[in-house]
């Protein structure tokens, strides 16, 4: 049956047949029914099924990552010869990376030391070296890479691929967050589904927890049974149907019935899905030690079983705001990043996943190739990190019908500011939409009397990036 073509709604096909135990069950099968057919009309064919984000909070530096600049040993101390753009601090004149870059693979492409491991599989990479954001602030650019809005609050990009495409996994959520230790800045309005139903919201896991108990709060009743809890539930929903039938207008009523379904549904599946115990000592040695490392690797379990978006944030707050100590800081996040990325990759591969899972790396913005000066309050007086910078930064995709072993753009000699095929964060959501199948144009939603879209008015698809 086509939830879209059906000339009653569920809601109200519900309310003609009753509101005992008969509508619940009948819900049930009627939810199950839709879950499996909630997709919308793709306007392209569809190279990816699954993403699998990977942010670095914080803004890591392009300069000494993923986009080799020879000119900054040049203007080492130096003022740039480029002048200096205005960003958010005061800065002062160049400073040369302390990380060695060498090519990789067939393509050549160059990368840091810190990205040794990830490097290896360069050759399934796309490098986009030009990325461009709207200010040099971390709450309205994590917003904007987030939901494509930088002030006003707007569906995340997972809500809006899990509205779009729909779940392949009825016991598990479609959109699930995991971040280490606590929320990044701005906590869930980085996965909010703001005017899009409740069920597109995404789902935030503290992966610093090994036992699934510990990882998904009430995961498991301790003093009811399953019958019990099926038979309460039961009760629960036709009490909550009625409701519901009597208020057709609010949507919230229908998303915390299905909430409490997908609880329970979820004590079974997530139990499995969660425990790295499971893989093999071999899988779980690729992927090394630490709460990153597990979480990708959780994060590889959850797409084989059709979990459509799972975002990954390296930890609470913005660990990759390194406005000084760059060297120390930015080689102790690597080292806890890089192995399970390069494991990620290999994993997916040898899956056979990575043709239809999108893996996406990079921040919220990059950071200047000229040294942060002494504030007081904010680097200690130390002259040994990077700004903010939303002029120019990285970010990488790979799998899911990416062209890889290539580079798109150019920031200029020093890296400071993108001067060639510019991609802003719109451009980015529109390519990614496009790989999944949409057109961003054409995904939207009506609310408030206005058909509302991820890229708004803007995007331009980078068919470079596509395979």
């Amino acid at each position: 049956m086509n939830p879209f073509s059906c000339s009653l709604s569920r809601r109200e096909m519900l309310r003609r047949c009753g509101t005992g135990f008969g509508a619940v069950a009948l819900g049930d099968m009627l939810s199950r029914d839709a879950m499996a057919a909630e997709s919308l009309p793709l306007q392209f064919p569809a190279k990816a099924k699954y993403v699998i984000h990977l942010f670095m909070n914080g803004g890591p530096s392009h300069v000494d990552t993923f986009d080799y600049k020879p000119a900054l040993a040049k203007f080492d101390g130096k003022t740039a010869p480029t002048g200096t753009l205005k960003t958010e601090r005061p800065t002062g004149n160049v400073m040369g990376s302390p990380f060695k870059f060498k090519p990789y693979g067939e393509s050549g492409i160059h990368v840091s030391e810190l990205f040794a491991k990830t490097a290896e599989h360069i050759d399934d990479i796309c490098v986009i070296n030009s990325m461009h954001a709207d200010v040099p602030n971390h709450e309205p650019s994590l917003m904007l890479m987030n939901t494509g809005e930088s002030r006003l609050v707007r569906p995340s990009v997972g809500s809006w691929v899990t509205y779009g495409l729909g779940s392949e996994n009825e016991n598990l959520p479609s959109f699930i967050v995991m971040c280490p230790g606590g929320y990044p800045i701005k906590e869930s309005q980085n996965w909010q589904n703001s005017f899009l139903p409740g069920k597109y919201q995404g789902t935030y896991i503290d992966s610093s927890h090994e036992r699934v108990e510990k990882l998904i709060d009430n995961i498991r009743s301790p003093g009811v049974s399953e019958y019990d809890q099926r038979q309460q539930l039961d009760l629960l929903a036709s009490i909550n149907q009625r409701h519901a039938a009597q208020r057709p207008e609010d949507p919230r009523l229908e998303s915390r019935i299905q909430s409490f379904e997908l609880a329970y549904r979820m004590q079974y599946e997530a139990t499995d899905a969660f425990d790295v115990s499971r893989e093999t000592a071999a899988v779980r040695k690729a992927y090394g030690p630490g709460d990153f490392a597990r979480q990708t690797l959780i994060a590889r379990r959850l797409v084989e079983r059709g979990v459509r978006y799972v975002q990954l944030y390296t930890g609470a707050g913005q660990p990759w705001d390194n406005h000084d100590d760059l060297n120390a800081g930015h080689k102790r996040l690597a080292g806890q990043v890089d192995q399970p990325i390069g494991a990620l990759l290999a994993d997916l591969k040898r899956l056979g996943l990575l043709e239809e899972t999108l893996v996406i790396w990079g921040g919220e913005f990059g950071r200047t190739p000229v040294v942060e000066m002494p504030k007081e309050g904010s680097n200690q007086g130390k002259m040994n990190g990077r700004d903010h910078n939303h002029h120019g930064f990285t970010m990488w995709m790979a799998g899911g019908g990416v062209k890889g072993g290539q580079t798109i753009g150019m920031t200029d000699e020093i890296g400071f500011k993108a001067v060639e095929n510019r991609v802003h964060v719109h451009d980015l959501h529109a390519t990614m939409l496009k790989l999944m199948g949409f057109d961003h144009k054409k995904l939207t939603y009506r609310y408030a009397g206005r058909d509302f879209r991820l890229t708004d008015v803007h995007g331009r698809i980078i068919d470079d990036v596509i395979a």
